[in-house]
């Protein structure tokens, strides 16, 4: 999977409260949670965001509560891709669930700025800051993540092999 678009860049522990906010969890209607995703740390970011975009943070990215919307809400939002310096585990494990690409590269997180366009093929692990014109070289997943990412999640590339099981 290779994403290219404009980089959201956010600090250090970014908790799942202000990735989507507890007032906002009576829905799991994707739709919904992304019309409010990071509104408490970034109130402009729904009306900034493109599809295709990507979030660049520090360390400990999705601290918090386990729950899954946080993930649900970047993804619906149109996030392609979290960059981070590391991830809060169960954040980490919510995502692939969930489809959404995360990557690890801590040297990528330093050195993109909020508003470059950056470049990401999941599947090698390059990310290119092609505003500068950095590249850097992050962990790709292993085959196995790399197919749950692109089918759309865990449920998604269950239900298509239980239906060739069953076919």
């Amino acid at each position: 999977m290779k994403f290219k678009g404009t980089a959201f860049r956010y600090g250090r522990d970014v908790d799942t409260d202000v990735i989507i906010p507890a007032r906002y969890l009576n829905t799991s209607d994707p739709a919904e949670l992304a019309k409010h995703c990071l509104e408490d740390l970034d109130p402009t970011f729904v009306s900034r965001v493109k599809r295709g975009d990507i979030i660049v943070a520090d360390e400990n990215f999705g601290c918090g509560s386990s729950r899954e919307h946080a993930p649900v809400a970047i993804k619906a939002a149109g996030v392609s891709v979290v960059i981070a310096k590391s991830f809060a585990r169960i954040f980490y494990r919510n995502a692939i669930n969930i489809g959404l690409p995360i990557m690890e590269c801590p040297e990528a997180a330093d050195a993109i700025s909020d508003g470059d366009v950056v470049y990401v093929d999941a599947d090698t692990g390059v990310v290119r800051d092609e505003t500068t014109g950095a590249t850097f070289q992050a962990q790709p997943f292993p085959p196995f993540i790399q197919e749950i990412i692109n089918e759309g999640g865990l449920v998604a590339r269950t239900k298509r092999q239980m239906a060739e099981k069953n076919a």
